[in-house]
């Protein structure tokens, strides 16, 4: 495959991303939104006392939380204690002569929580996953990396996240599937070929996330993977759109080329249209 031709495949799956972002959020997205939004945001303190009690804890949430989205808690699970503050909110005169908020806190009381490992029933919505099989171009990729002066290294530390880049190392999260390692992977090598120079300071989170993603959706585009929602759902996470998108369009293009003549990706057989 000749540059001309690994250009247009980007092109390509670079124009059905922007269709896909123009058309809003997909339903996998707003289902997963909605479950998350029932996460409570907790304090370093609280951080720090279900740390303390439960180290391994992902998600946690109060009893009736858990049964809103379609989770008990098992039998015999022991809560793992928060404090919760307690709201007094204000009469109407206060509101109008302070002009504050309707509410302020005034102590804390003992509450519990349960994480997810504590609990049965439906499974939580996540956003689109990557499917398929990478072939070969698995380890062709890892090895692109090795020649860049990049460690790969595996931890489930960085749980939730399925994987960071940072300067010179690659974290993934263990045991992925095959197709979504190797878009966590394509992800993380680009932060690491667009994010680790001067540009970086001239690019917002949501632009580097946007840039990320596109070029892991071009360059699993052309090896032949089903990224249904995955990509779109991931920028719009970020909050990314088809104009920032399309703003880094240059970037994008020169990077999944890069990625995709190095793999050689030559042997794909995506059809060129």
């Amino acid at each position: 495959m000749n540059s001309e031709n690994v250009k247009k495949i980007t092109n390509q799956a670079i124009e059905q991303l922007i269709t896909a972002l123009n058309q809003g959020r997909s339903e996998t997205l707003t289902q997963y939104l909605a479950a998350i939004g029932r996460f409570h945001r907790y304090s370093l303190r609280n951080v720090m006392l279900i740390a303390s009690q439960k180290p391994a804890a992902t998600h946690v949430a109060g009893f009736h939380a858990w049964h809103k989205l379609g989770r008990f808690v098992k039998k015999g699970e022991k809560g793992i204690l928060i404090l919760a503050p307690i709201v007094r909110r204000k009469n109407d005169a206060q509101e109008q002569e302070e002009s504050v908020e309707s509410s302020t806190t005034i102590g804390f009381r003992p509450a519990y929580v349960f994480d997810i490992s504590q609990t049965d029933g439906q499974e939580l919505p996540t956003i689109g996953r990557v499917n398929g099989d990478p072939r070969e171009y698995r380890e062709l990729l890892g090895k692109f990396v090795a020649e860049q002066g990049i460690a790969l290294e595996y931890s489930e530390d960085i749980a939730p996240a399925r994987g960071t880049s940072a300067g010179g190392k690659i974290t993934l999260l263990p045991e992925q599937a095959p197709a979504e390692e190797f878009a966590t992977l394509t992800h993380e090598l680009a932060h690491e070929m667009m994010h680790r120079d001067e540009r970086r300071s001239s690019t917002s989170k949501r632009s580097r996330e946007t840039e990320a993603e596109a070029v892991a959706f071009a360059v699993c585009h052309a090896i032949g993977l089903d990224t249904g929602s995955a990509s779109q759902d991931y920028i719009q996470l970020y909050e990314g759109d088809a104009k920032l998108l399309t703003a880094s369009l240059e970037y994008i293009q020169k990077t999944a080329s890069h990625i995709l003549n190095a793999i050689g990706a030559e042997q794909a057989s995506v059809p060129i249209a």
